[in-house]
């Protein structure tokens, strides 16, 4: 099998001259991303009492090619203590940050970075990388594996069980706890439960609030919380008011596909939001353009499944189907309303390319998905 991450030539760029920073859930590949990129480097994760003293005494080896911290933002000024390195010391060594909560807002940041880095994120495993000679084949086996490593890897349904029970504890008991020190951790385990069986449509603060005999305030926490340490992310409708966007009830998936349990055509729609945030995600971090993922919905019920902005304008629209080819209503209608755009119905089980009508596409799926930019 292989696996080509399409971040690596960014990143590759970037440490020539600046601090860069690789994010991403946890597990999903940055250290061992990592340690590809040269082969004398040295590797010191904050979470290791040993390595620790190396970063606090600043002993690591400067004739490494590169160095590698890991977990970095859970130090205390974590920022101010990056910056004076840089500033003193400049590059080379490559210093390369990484983390599995979002270092762009960890409280514990002080200072700020401006100017001395630039910050990548890290996703699950793509189509596009896996680079499979059937992209379909490669779609149901993330559906039912997930796009994370270690599972897609073993190809066990049992494995994968046992790997996202453990997956989801650390998450839990620890990253939790060093991000917002949050005790009520059971209401946050239930939390996911009911957000992985209600994944595809829009959630109500007021109903999770029901469920969980908490306030939806604390729901809302809660969820950025769940956001902040790439366990969910979160797809709100299109607006050109912004502010009305912001009110409207949004959808919720998971970076790991494998955990949504309200049926395949749930998992399929989530393992496209993967898809195409990674897309805007990629955009951003290496061309520096605006990208966005939203769906759209009218007071009519009409809904589309994903668009995507890119700079602040409309860019195309995506429907997501297991095996209907037949041109849904909405999004001929929002086609017609929104155009000039591309519109596309992909679909799983259909090894045919349709076009309706000029910029509609009804397209497979998997080769859809590995098209993608990410």
């Amino acid at each position: 099998m292989i696996i080509k991450r399409t971040l690596l030539p960014a990143i590759e760029d970037s440490l020539k001259d600046k601090i860069t920073l690789l994010m991403g859930p946890r597990q999903v590949g940055k250290t061992f991303l990592s340690k590809t990129i040269q082969s004398k480097f040295e590797y010191l994760n904050f979470d290791d009492i040993s390595h620790r003293k190396i970063i606090s005494n600043k002993m690591w080896d400067r004739d490494s090619g590169l160095v590698v911290f890991d977990e970095i933002h859970k130090m205390r000024y974590w920022k101010r203590w990056l910056k004076g390195v840089y500033d003193v010391e400049g590059i080379p060594p490559h210093l390369l940050v990484t983390g599995s909560a979002r270092m762009d807002i960890y409280r514990k940041g002080g200072d700020s970075l401006a100017g001395r880095h630039h910050l990548f994120r890290l996703h699950p495993l793509s189509v596009k990388e896996i680079n499979h000679k059937s992209p379909d084949e490669t779609v149901r086996k993330l559906m039912m594996y997930g796009g994370f490593p270690e599972p897609f890897i073993k190809e066990s349904v049992k494995s994968a069980n046992m790997w996202r029970k453990s997956h989801l504890d650390v998450i839990l008991r620890e990253d939790l706890f060093d991000l917002e020190k949050v005790r009520d951790v059971k209401s946050i385990e239930i939390l996911i439960d009911l957000l992985a069986d209600r994944v595809g449509g829009p959630i109500s603060y007021k109903s999770l609030a029901e469920d969980l005999m908490v306030s939806p305030h604390t729901v809302k926490h809660w969820l950025q919380i769940l956001e902040n340490l790439y366990v969910i992310f979160i797809v709100r409708p299109y607006s050109r008011n912004i502010a009305k966007a912001i009110v409207k009830e949004p959808k919720v998936y998971f970076f790991d596909t494998g955990r949504v349990t309200n049926g395949d055509a749930a998992r399929l729609e989530n393992l496209v939001a993967c898809h195409l945030l990674k897309r805007s995600h990629f955009l951003a971090d290496t061309l520096g353009e605006r990208a966005e993922l939203v769906y759209i919905k009218d007071k009519e019920r009409r809904e589309i499944d994903f668009a995507t902005v890119l700079n602040n304008k409309l860019e195309y629209l995506v429907e997501v189907k297991l095996s209907d080819t037949n041109m849904q209503p909405a999004l001929n209608y929002y086609h017609q309303k929104l155009s000039p755009l591309k519109s596309f119905q992909i679909v799983l089980n259909t090894d045919k390319i349709l076009e309706p009508s000029k910029n509609i596409k009804i397209f497979p799926l998997g080769n859809f998905l590995a098209q993608l930019e990410t």
